[in-house]
């Protein structure tokens, strides 16, 4: 299958935000759309009415760029939204080719960047795909995690553990809006990659497991990891307020590696630091449990 549904959807979705005084439009008469009307939308972006009934029918293969940053204008997009409609008319090209684009492009967490994670002591790192996975993290981000390092079901997917597992919901002081750029986050990537059947399989369990997900996928909003204040709640150490940094790694990897931070002499400091510790104590008791163990192997 294409991206059609997800074109007609996501178009639909943005038309119906946008109330005719917004775009400088006269009302008349009785509406029955809560937005702005097809041929409304096709006048702000200077084409047929005909034309842009095509591309809200999904159709956005061929499109030009001077038609899509028209639509963006109409539409009112924002700069996330703005790409992740040219994804969209990207993904739209023929389907064997897009297949063969994402059977090329597999993420591989490179060696030396895991040393770079592992070798940030004092603050919760870890590297993430763009299915939201954690592919490896230092031990104070696992500390931070550990609730959804302990959970199995999880897989160590932050959408997973965010809609999955109750202990979420406490961890994340903003749940909800937390679980909004997640879901935003994967709506993304879909755009760019529908026929990634990972991908696609997780997208389908969580809306099989989950009626938040489903409605919050319904409402097609898209985000991208970038930096943030993040508000935790950790079962250890307590309330934490800290920064996140989102860095996408070079070339077209999908990966990023994501770091927490405090700013100094601040509550949030002091809660890593201790975290750290125990971190740190755990690690040691870990290590001293497998080294007391009588060894299985034949002389």
């Amino acid at each position: 299958m294409g991206n059609r549904d997800a074109v007609s959807a996501f178009l639909r979705s943005r038309r119906d935000k946008i109330a005719p005084e917004q775009a400088g439009l006269p009302t008349y008469g009785q509406r029955r759309v809560p937005g702005l009307r097809r041929g409304e939308v096709a006048t702000l972006a200077g084409v047929s009415v005909e034309y842009y009934t095509r591309l809200e029918r999904g159709n956005l293969q061929g499109v030009s760029d001077s038609v899509l940053d028209a639509l963006a204008r109409a539409l009112r997009l924002d700069a996330t939204e703005r790409m992740y409609l040219y994804d969209l008319a990207r993904a739209a090209g023929p389907a064997p080719e897009a297949r063969a684009r994402q059977r090329e492009v597999r993420p591989t967490l490179r060696p030396s960047v895991a040393r770079i994670v592992v070798g940030m002591p004092g603050m919760p790192a870890y590297v993430m795909n763009n299915r939201l996975d954690t592919l490896a993290a230092n031990p104070l981000g696992r500390a931070l995690y550990s609730e959804m390092y302990a959970d199995p079901t999880c897989g160590a997917n932050v959408a997973r553990f965010a809609f999955f597992n109750p202990a979420a919901r406490r961890f994340y002081t903003d749940w909800e809006r937390m679980a909004r750029f997640a879901v935003g986050a994967l709506r993304v990537e879909a755009g760019k990659s529908p026929y990634d059947r990972e991908l696609s399989n997780l997208i389908g369990e969580l809306s099989t497991r989950s009626d938040t997900f489903r409605v919050m996928w319904g409402s097609h909003d898209v985000h991208v990891f970038r930096e943030s204040t993040k508000r935790l709640n950790h079962p250890l150490v307590g309330d934490l307020e800290l920064d996140q940094e989102t860095m996408s790694l070079p070339g077209e990897s999908g990966l990023s590696v994501v770091v927490y931070s405090a700013p100094p002499k601040t509550a949030a400091e002091d809660g890593l630091k201790l975290l750290a510790s125990w971190s740190a104590t755990t690690g040691q008791e870990q290590d001293a449990e497998s080294t007391s163990k009588p060894s299985t192997r034949q002389p």
